[in-house]
């Protein structure tokens, strides 16, 4: 085996690659000394946080690795835009790496198991590791059939560097540290708490082969991805919060477009799905789950 092999499938850091993700948010911590606190500011990165958390949410997550809805194909690669701009790497790389997580959610091959690796390992470890620095086209040949998905994945560093220089050229050197240091820090640990914690902390209401967990407050941290062991029973559903005591953003966001035209086909559980499967209860034990889009077979979501 080859040097690069062997690094490839280690753990350990990509420290030159990485350097930006450990700048940013050293850089995040030390500007609070240097220009102070803001209430703007802060209100500021907050703000962002949610707009550019949709874009993981709604964009990366629920359209791109699950296809839970249809859009346009100008629509699909703003969603991939804004999506690019969580400064998450790239749009291909973030759905083939989510699903091999579904493959194998909790087994030795996940890519980001609490349980198998630890927190640092499932938080921030993996994202920052060789082994797990390349994109599987194979994984996403659906989405790799788009030339400018392609494009965006390759150049992936455009997206989050004109979100910066637009804060810059908008408000200075404030609007730069309050929404993009502060605000990409956050939004990162933020995704990352349903790497981490949704296998570990919250409730199970369905039977599932892994840890998933119900939790509210990272619900809202995460408009809605909080809902994970609804979401790991069945992985179609454009809504992760079942039912209307469970708040889900992100579904609220999608209902709002597709009024408008810019997505349609949600895909919902139907009734049987949700009311099966249930964890100490006598609800009918049936197969649910609808598998995720075969790599083999290249299909068009977006028209």
């Amino acid at each position: 085996m080859s040097t690069s092999e062997v690094l490839g499938n280690s753990k350990s850091i990509a420290w030159l690659k990485a350097s930006p993700f450990f700048a940013i948010q050293v850089a995040a911590v030390a500007g609070i000394f240097w220009f102070g606190w803001s209430w703007s500011g802060a209100l500021l990165a907050v703000a962002l946080y949610y707009v550019r958390m949709f874009g993981v949410t709604g964009a990366y997550h629920r359209y791109f690795s699950h296809r839970t809805y249809r859009t346009s194909r100008v629509f699909q690669f703003l969603l991939a835009l804004l999506a690019m701009t969580s400064v998450q790497k790239g749009v291909l790389w973030w759905a083939s790496h989510h699903r091999t997580h579904h493959r194998n959610s909790d087994q030795p091959n996940d890519v980001h198991s609490v349980l198998q690796d630890g927190f640092w390992w499932s938080h921030v470890g993996w994202i920052v590791s060789r082994r797990y620095d390349a994109t599987d086209l194979s994984k996403v040949k659906d989405l790799a059939r788009f030339p400018e998905l392609r494009f965006l994945d390759r150049f992936h560093v455009l997206p989050p560097i004109a979100y910066a220089t637009g804060l810059y050229l908008l408000g200075g050197s404030w609007a730069l540290f309050w929404g993009f240091f502060v605000s990409t820090t956050l939004l990162w640990h933020g995704t990352f708490t349903i790497n981490s914690l949704t296998h570990v902390f919250g409730s199970q209401r369905y039977v599932t082969t892994d840890n998933s967990r119900n939790h509210l407050l990272l619900a809202l941290i995460t408009m809605g991805e909080g809902w994970h062991n609804n979401h790991h029973y069945y992985q179609r559903s454009v809504n992760q919060g079942f039912f209307w005591w469970e708040i889900d953003p992100t579904y609220y966001v999608l209902r709002v477009l597709s009024w408008v035209g810019l997505v349609w086909d949600l895909h919902t559980p139907p009734p049987h799905v949700l009311h099966s499967n249930r964890i100490g209860s006598n609800a009918p034990q049936v197969v649910v789950s609808e598998p995720l889009p075969s790599p083999s077979i290249v299909e068009t979501p977006a028209e």
